[in-house]
């Protein structure tokens, strides 16, 4: 459109502010501002500013009357534009489904191509075809993409049921947005089981044609109420027609002479925009090839950056703009966000993420499906890789079940099968046994805090190469003891780790260090009793949301234990006073027995062991230098008792 012609075209008989029947003279100056706007495809509201300014400016009557029909004149212009960019759009999509097409030879093939490209152009969530049957007088579902529904899937119509049979019947497209309340065409009660099954709504049909034969119906249809637009129903007519081209070129048919015609149009069009699909196949090549290595999601970030010469990111749900990321995955489409386009990383209902172009406010169509098939791999390896994990984590657990439980499996093929977990069951281990402490309002919230607990010990285990399972409403968990380790200091590093994770206090009690696991299978169990024990004594003792072992109870810990290590016991809390009187030949066992046998009273020690007072403050002394400042503090005096008790009745085994 010329300038002049823009000028003619918005030119009204008087203006604005002109005396009755005076000619208005045009402004030379008003198209300037809006034909720049025009040029850099700025959005509707921007043609407001020309004629604010002017008005905050105190122009001339005159002037802000040139300026609005200038402003007119131009959005018309852009509103065409737009009009021609949308049908460029919908017309590439439209030749590139042509040329695909155009490269098949089987019949099975080109179906299912055109059922797919159906469903893709409309975005619903069911494509299918349906193909008329002369010999048998009916028409018959030959395919289907995202049905779910066996029924649906092998439907057979009578010439004049349902939806199809109108469409069939007319040779006219037909859309209803809610099939269920639409009485328009005939019910049977087959068709609409077969429609309740799939939970379709919104139907939209358009004839397969050859000539004036109606050979099929194709149809695209959505699980919620939906309105399809002239444009829509207009495009899926076309696609059709194409459809029903190559239909009649896989069959061998000669009525195709305005199909070729069409079709060499078509890649006319296709040539023009080589460069265009040259660069789809070139991403579709490289993500290809991501999946086939393994590749992760950055990687795929990575690789559209370059094809689309931008940055694009992968980024977690929760780090996304929440309304652009919630229309994303409602249009499943890209959207743009200011200066960036968002692509939802979606899978089902649940949001994994976006990959984010950043600084890229201009992107052509090819580009955006570019970006949104970017999103649906991700989404697939992120799946994938969920998925890998889970087994794992059930292997792991199956793994830890049979060493606790099957005690005649073939040792020989649990330590192959932990090797494969990259676990080493010739090492000492921590049996620890984990809890969650939280209040849950329901059972269903106790089960789901249950299942993330699992799932973060799973984790742990898998970074630490260890087991872990779910087992008495808690977590087990078989972790290997690192050198300096205790087990007190695994138990409190696991609790601190996974209250982090699961957001609630977990308590974990653990067992003493257990080895040679597959030499005695019965040490597992054991060690996980003990286990639970510590946990029990923990809770019962207010430290909920804490970490310990048996050894943190003192001489409580022998009623924890698994094995009642009453050697282990003396030797922690008597033993250098043991070991002393063994080397030297001294008394100070005996001595401690007086003492505490005479209330802790030197001067009745004195007379006990028949010896001089100061004598017994030295023997004092040197068990202060032995036991430490604190032993006769109530608590380790308690334990020295017991201690001393257990080492005498142990004494005529020894000798």
């Amino acid at each position: 459109m010329s300038r002049d012609h823009l000028h003619s075209a918005g030119r009204p008989a008087t203006g604005a502010g002109a005396p009755s029947g005076a000619a208005v003279t045009p402004d030379p100056g008003a198209e300037t501002p809006f034909l720049e706007l025009l040029a850099r495809g700025a959005p509707a509201e921007a043609y407001e500013q020309p004629v604010l300014l002017a008005r905050a400016e105190g122009r001339p009557a005159d002037r802000i009357a040139a300026l609005e029909r200038a402003r007119l004149l131009a959005l018309r212009v852009r509103s065409d534009l737009e009009g021609r960019r949308r049908r460029e759009a919908e017309l590439s999509a439209l030749f590139e489904t042509a040329h695909d097409l155009a490269g098949l030879r089987d019949l099975d093939a080109v179906l299912q191509a055109i059922v797919q490209r159906a469903r893709s152009l409309l975005g619903t969530d069911v494509a299918y075809l349906s193909l008329n049957d002369p010999d048998r007088g009916d028409t018959y579902m030959r395919v289907t993409e995202g049905s779910v529904a066996a029924r649906f899937q092998q439907l057979r119509l009578g010439m004049g049921e349902g939806l199809g049979g109108l469409v069939a019947q007319t040779a006219r497209p037909y859309v209803t947005d809610d099939y269920f309340k639409d009485a328009r065409f005939q019910h049977t009660r087959a068709i609409d089981a077969g429609v309740r099954d799939e939970g379709l709504v919104a139907i939209l049909g358009v004839p397969l044609m050859l000539g004036p034969h109606v050979i099929g119906v194709l149809f695209a249809a959505d699980r919620r109420a939906r309105v399809f637009e002239r444009e829509q129903i207009a495009l899926l007519g076309s696609f059709a027609a194409l459809a029903a081209t190559a239909i009649d070129t896989a069959n061998l048919l000669t009525e195709t002479r305005s199909a070729l015609a069409g079709l060499e149009r078509a890649n006319e069009i296709i040539r023009d925009r080589s460069e265009v699909i040259e660069r789809a196949s070139d991403v579709h090549d490289r993500l290809a090839e991501l999946v086939l290595r393994g590749g992760g999601v950055h990687d795929v970030a990575a690789a559209v950056s370059q094809v689309l010469a931008g940055t694009v990111e992968f980024a977690e749900a929760d780090a996304t703009p929440p309304q652009a990321l919630e229309a994303s995955r409602a249009e499943g489409h890209a959207v743009r966000h200011g200066d960036d386009w968002i692509a939802a990383v979606a899978a089902g209902g649940e949001l994994l993420g976006s990959l984010v172009l950043r600084g890229h406010p201009g992107l052509d169509p090819v580009d955006q499906l570019t970006l949104e098939r970017a999103a649906m791999v991700t989404s697939l390896l992120l799946l994938a890789r969920r998925s890998a994990a889970e087994a794992e984590q059930r292997v792991r657990g199956e793994l830890l079940d049979d060493l606790l439980d099957a005690h005649d499996r073939d040792p020989r093929l649990l330590r192959a099968r932990a090797a494969r977990l990259h676990a080493d069951l010739d090492a000492t281990h921590v049996v620890l046994a984990a809890r969650l402490d939280g209040p849950a309002a329901d059972a269903e919230q106790e089960a789901a805090a249950r299942r993330r607990l699992w799932a973060a010990a799973s984790h742990l285990a898998a970074t630490r190469h260890g087991l872990a399972a779910a087992r008495d409403g808690g977590t087990v968990l078989l972790l290997p003891l690192g050198p300096g380790d205790t087990a007190t200091e695994v138990a409190r590093r696991t609790a601190s780790h996974l209250g982090t994770a699961v957001h609630e206090p977990v308590t974990v009690g653990a067992s003493a260090p257990v080895a040679d696991l597959l030499a005695h299978p019965d040490t597992l169990a054991t060690a996980y009793a003990e286990g639970r024990r510590c946990l029990d004594a923990l809770r019962l003792l207010g430290r909920s949301g804490d970490g310990a072992a048996a050894e943190d109870f003192g001489f409580l810990g022998l009623l924890l234990a698994g094995e009642r290590d009453v050697t282990g016991f003396v030797d922690r809390t008597i033993g250098p006073v043991v070991a002393y009187d063994e080397r030297r030949g001294t008394d100070l066992l005996r001595t401690l027995d007086a003492y505490f046998a005479c209330g802790m009273s030197p001067a009745r020690t004195k007379d006990e062991l028949h010896v001089h007072v100061n004598t017994v403050a030295q023997r004092l002394e040197r068990v202060s230098r032995l036991l430490g400042e604190d032993w006769q503090g109530p608590a380790r005096a308690l334990e020295i008792q017991l201690a001393l008790r257990l080492h005498w009745l142990a004494a005529p085994a020894r000798h």
